[in-house]
């Protein structure tokens, strides 16, 4: 789910100033790092910036905060502790350096993206990263705000030099990848358009179908990315959904309430619920069909 592992960025803001972006999990070993990191730069770390909630993400940064005296900066309704909310667009100045916020649900509803003005870099957390594609999980995350933001990126910062993600490598053509990130979830919408209109499916039966060239392994967030479009396209009325008066059957509840202890070790289960929405309750069976 992580690739090879989250992403955290230190950034020289000028006279000594460092910012952290993404402390990531709260691995000693790691926050050490990072604080060298910046004595080696020249300087210490006076701010810390969260992108979003999930916990590859976030948890170092009040360890972090604590053995540095930063305080964390993150979106106002992020529920993890942290000194400073952020919302909605405005000019952030640590030391000489500027970051722009950029308010981006959709992946999750507390997540911000950070703009270097001076730079034009682009920080993206999981909107956008290096490699693949991000999951979008009910109920923590919605397919249609996600593609809002995507298009609000690339109609605001569509001429940035570079995007730094919170997975994977650093993107150097950011309107390209911005593109390929839009037209693979239209694709997807009319691959999942394509099947109903061939008669009623599950999510299940709609993943297996989509997504035959991909490992079964990932059919679990293949499934979250179905709920996503669905829940979009039964809200705006092309969709209707009708629960069936049956359990799933083993196959189906592989794909929709998955052992996590098979696809991950018992450190990484917590992320993994995280990124996929999983609940304590598994989603009933239901046919979707055109409207």
């Amino acid at each position: 789910m992580t690739l090879d592992g989250t992403n955290s960025y230190l950034i020289d803001c000028g006279g000594g100033f460092i910012a952290a972006i993404d402390p990531g999990p709260a691995i000693d070993s790691h926050i050490a790092a990072l604080i060298a990191g910046a004595e080696q730069m020249g300087g210490r770390i006076r701010a810390i910036l969260v992108t979003h909630g999930h916990p590859d993400h976030f948890p170092a940064a009040e360890p972090l905060g604590v053995r540095t005296g930063a305080p964390v900066y993150a979106h106002a309704n992020a529920r993890f502790a942290h000194d400073h909310d952020l919302l909605g667009e405005r000019d952030l100045a640590l030391g000489d350096a500027t970051l722009r916020i950029f308010d981006a649900p959709g992946h999750t509803f507390d997540h911000l993206v950070y703009v270097l003005l001076d730079e034009q870099a682009l920080f993206t957390g999981d909107v956008i990263i290096g490699s693949g594609t991000v999951v979008i999980a009910p109920p923590g995350g919605a397919m249609r705000p996600y593609q809002r933001t995507l298009e609000r990126l690339r109609e605001q910062h569509g001429d940035a030099r570079a995007i730094y993600g919170g997975h994977g490598e650093a993107i150097a053509d950011p309107r390209a990848k911005i593109e390929e990130y839009i037209a693979h979830r239209a694709r997807r919408e009319r691959e999942l358009l394509a099947v109903l209109a061939s008669g009623p499916a599950t999510i299940p039966g709609l993943v297996a179908t989509i997504y035959a060239e991909v490992g079964d392994h990932l059919w679990p967030a293949a499934a979250r990315q179905m709920m996503a479009y669905l829940d979009a396209l039964v809200s705006e009325g092309r969709v209707r959904g009708i629960p069936l008066a049956r359990s799933a059957s083993i196959r189906e509840r592989a794909i929709l309430e998955p052992d996590l202890a098979t696809l991950a070790s018992p450190d990484e289960i917590p992320l993994l619920r995280a990124e996929l929405g999983l609940g304590d309750t598994p989603p009933p069976v239901v046919e979707y069909a055109l409207v």
